[in-house]
């Protein structure tokens, strides 16, 4: 019998570039938001003015109180969107005290409403080529247009700030992952240990056969990305929890950190906090204390992260959210799906453009560099994630993935079923295809290249998502415990029959 030959695990330079949405020993003193709008407005209109001359240069850059009737020009202001339907504190009060109750939309959008451009000078309401429901409160752009003789400004063209430069990818020669994986759910009624089990050998190597192992030896980290517990919403209702009932709050933390040992310690891990974990509500959220991580934190490969997170790996920069800022986008705007709302935020520069008049955000003193969540001047990442709804289809997961590079993927499906105490191994090779109406990745001006990932729900699809960071090719690792079967769903472009 063969002795089996150890695989040693590839290492990456790895940098955390956290620093920026640190909130360290700020106090609320009393300060408002009007501060976060005329900071964005006052960094974003300088990019706008500089890219101006390029688009229009024939037009006049004025204000809102500088517009003459029929006269083209060329304005930068922030968007304020007028909803019928957007909530407000009377109808919650009003709520409280009816005896029927109100019906929340899960969409807020109305056919009336319409976009109001302002500046410190006024505002103005807009008319034409800018459709309301591609746009939210908060974002800054250009407008070309003239004012009409009631007043309102007829848009003709928009001009958005567009991705900020990007850094230049080194040349590697070896392929390395990164594991990403999120809403794992740990105390809800869909988390399944041992689905999550499967996915931890796999990355640690103690699954498949030599060649899978091979890939496993790539991984070189793990990102948690929000939403790893669910804690009953009877512990946190603001009511006193009795005494025989505080052990529920904390198992499924502690049933995490068990898990999340076993991958410590063979790999480094990042974990994120999202909207259900034990963290601040507003954004950025803190990173989780390292106290609820009695077993990972003693491992120096563990690090909890705040989120949004951003990091480099081997000159790839990732940036990833776990989901607020795309869940708020929905709620006020339309798209044909949420990796369009991504791509909005990479064209407004900013990552909560909505915060803080619909989202939480930290009000911040000047000198804290808000808003918070602002990307204006940053370089562009090359890979930007978020967490969202559970996705039960593949070809779904492909759409919103953006396949580059190839026309087809290629994967390896490995069912494993249980038989006489062993585990038998059937490779089936498998073939997906491109979704046709999304190109490979979303390109700036400059020939800036992003990779945008949604990633599902763990707990409800049992896919994990592994990028390569040399082509930014990716792998879906698919865990189905249904009638006792394993798949794993790998996919590249390129495969050697």
């Amino acid at each position: 019998m063969p002795v089996p030959v150890p695989m040693e695990r590839k290492q990456a330079a790895y940098s955390n570039l956290d620093e920026r949405y640190a909130i360290q020993g700020e106090k609320y003193q009393g300060q408002q938001y009007s501060h976060i709008y005329f900071t964005r407005l006052h960094h974003m209109r300088n990019l706008l003015h500089a890219l101006a001359p390029s688009w229009k240069p024939q037009l006049p850059v004025t204000t809102v109180l500088g517009l003459e009737k029929g006269k083209d020009c060329i304005v930068v202001g922030t968007l304020y969107k007028h909803m019928k339907l957007k909530p407000s504190i009377l109808d919650e009060y009003s709520k409280e005290r009816s005896a029927v109750p109100l019906v929340k939309p899960h969409n807020f959008m109305h056919p009336d409403d319409h976009l109001i451009l302002e500046d410190e000078s006024g505002r103005v309401t807009l008319a034409g080529a800018i459709p309301p429901a591609a746009f939210v409160t908060g974002v800054v752009v250009a407008l070309h247009g003239k004012e009409t003789s009631v007043g309102n400004f007829l848009v003709e063209d928009v001009l958005e700030a567009g991705l900020p430069p990007q850094t230049a990818l080194s040349s590697a020669d070896e392929d390395k992952y990164v594991v990403f994986v999120s809403g794992l759910s740990v105390g809800s009624g869909t988390f399944n240990p041992l689905q999550f089990q499967l996915l931890i050998d796999h990355i640690t190597g103690h699954l498949g056969d030599e060649n899978e192992q091979t890939i496993a030896s790539n991984i070189v980290r793990v990102v948690v990305a929000g939403n790893s517990v669910h804690i009953s919403p009877r512990f946190v209702n603001g009511q006193t929890v009795a005494s025989k009932d505080q052990s529920w709050i904390a198992e499924p933390i502690k049933e995490l950190d068990i898990m999340l040992t076993q991958i410590v310690a063979s790999l480094p891990v990042d974990i994120m906090p999202g909207c259900q974990d034990p963290a601040n509500f507003s954004l950025p959220q803190q990173p989780l204390h390292r106290c609820l991580f009695s077993g990972a934190s003693t491992y120096n490969t563990f690090s909890s992260c705040s989120n949004p997170h951003q990091f480099e790996l081997d000159s790839v920069q990732f940036l990833g959210t776990s989901g607020q800022n795309i869940d708020d986008l929905y709620k006020y705007s339309d798209a044909k799906d949420k990796l369009e709302f991504m791509e909005r935020t990479l064209r407004w520069r900013h990552l909560a453009p909505t915060a803080p008049n619909s989202l939480g955000n930290y009000s911040s003193p000047a000198q804290s560099g808000m808003p918070t969540v602002k990307i204006v001047g940053s370089p562009s990442s090359h890979i930007y994630l978020f967490i969202q709804d559970a996705i039960h289809t593949q070809t779904r997961i492909l759409s919103l993935l953006k396949v580059a590079h190839t026309s087809t993927l290629l994967g390896i499906k490995i069912n494993m079923k249980l038989d006489c105490w062993k585990v038998v191994l059937h490779v089936k090779l498998c073939m997906f295809f491109e979704h046709p109406t999304y190109p490979p990745c979303y390109p700036g001006p400059e020939k800036q290249k992003v990779r945008l990932i949604s990633i599902p729900r763990f707990s409800e699809s049992g896919v994990a998502v592994m990028v390569c960071t040399v082509m930014h090719d990716y792998f879906f690792i698919q865990f189905n415990l249904r009638n006792l079967e394993c798949s794993t769903l790998s996919f590249s472009t390129s495969f050697d029959a």
